[in-house]
């Protein structure tokens, strides 16, 4: 009872909040940098052991450079999200721009359907929102749900918004069998890691063993949906563009594991051009290979 009474007044608050402006809200996002990395160092230690493994290539003052720009954009982008629950279609139109999109549209057109490879990088959220708005065909985006079952269903309406039809990770495989006759874009975040039970392929990743998700490759390479990967580049503060790269047109025709070694470097790349937007926070390398 007291956990639903929390989740129900954190909720208000958000939804309070999200109907303020962005001007104010970057404001807010100032004074949550200082709390989360001077105050309470918020998972500082797994950022410093993430960021000195990734780039080793970088001095010790280029890192913590890299490290106070991520967390000034981790708190902007907590409030970007929080703003996802009132923002309207024409600031999303404006504020998330899709660029090369004309391959994905011909193969709608056509009548096929595609698959998006994605990562947590810049604001992964308000793309979602913009697939949406952006494509003439249902979109499934692949997501983990949250722990807290109050804060999951409420999250899940907000990225609902705009047609888009959200699908729990263990649900694929029915939605892709539900949606077989339906033009539809299925879109997958692809950069954390898998449980090590479910870790079955491992790469190179940033100079450091890392085991990858399989899933997108898996389907990608049975029903032969091109695979589109879109890189998101921060234009300035609550301002995107994507790129959408044809990644794989002919997935059927490629080896095991190839289609994951091609998501794979595209997103080294991205991070290694622009690492402060990508998600440092997260424990990607905490499972290790087995030995032998």
């Amino acid at each position: 009872m007291i956990k639903k009474l929390f989740s129900y007044l954190g909720i208000f608050s958000i939804s309070f909040l999200s109907l303020l402006p962005l001007t104010l809200l970057y404001i807010f996002a100032y004074g949550l940098y200082i709390l989360i990395y001077y105050v309470f160092g918020y998972r500082k230690k797994v950022v410093r052991q993430n960021l000195a493994n990734a780039l080793p290539d970088k001095t010790p003052a280029e890192l913590k450079a890299i490290e106070k720009r991520f967390y000034r954009y981790l708190a902007d982008l907590i409030f970007e999200v929080v703003k996802m629950k009132s923002i309207s279609e024409t600031q999303i139109r404006k504020r998330f721009i899709f660029k090369n999109k004309d391959q994905i549209e011909t193969y709608l057109k056509n009548g096929q359907s595609v698959l998006i490879c994605a990562a947590h990088y810049g604001n992964w959220e308000w793309g979602t929102l913009g697939i949406g708005l952006n494509f003439k065909a249902n979109h499934y985006p692949i997501y983990k749900p949250l722990n807290n079952p109050f804060f999951d269903q409420w999250f899940k309406k907000v990225r609902s918004r705009f047609g888009n039809r959200l699908v729990a990770m263990r649900q694929t495989l029915r939605a892709l069998q539900e949606a077989k006759d339906q033009l539809s874009i299925f879109s997958f975040g692809n950069d954390q890691a898998p449980s090590w039970n479910e870790s079955h392929y491992w790469t190179t990743f940033l100079h450091q063993p890392a085991s990858i998700q399989l899933g997108i490759e898996k389907i990608a390479r049975k029903t032969n949906q091109p695979i589109f990967y879109f890189k998101v580049n921060r234009i300035k503060r609550g301002y995107y563009t994507v790129d959408c790269v044809p990644l794989c047109l002919n997935p059927a025709e490629t080896a095991e594991f190839e289609i994951t070694e091609m998501h794979t470097r595209v997103l080294e790349e991205m991070i290694r051009k622009e690492p402060a937007y990508w998600l440092w926070s997260h424990k990607r390398w905490k499972h290790k290979p087995r030995l032998g």
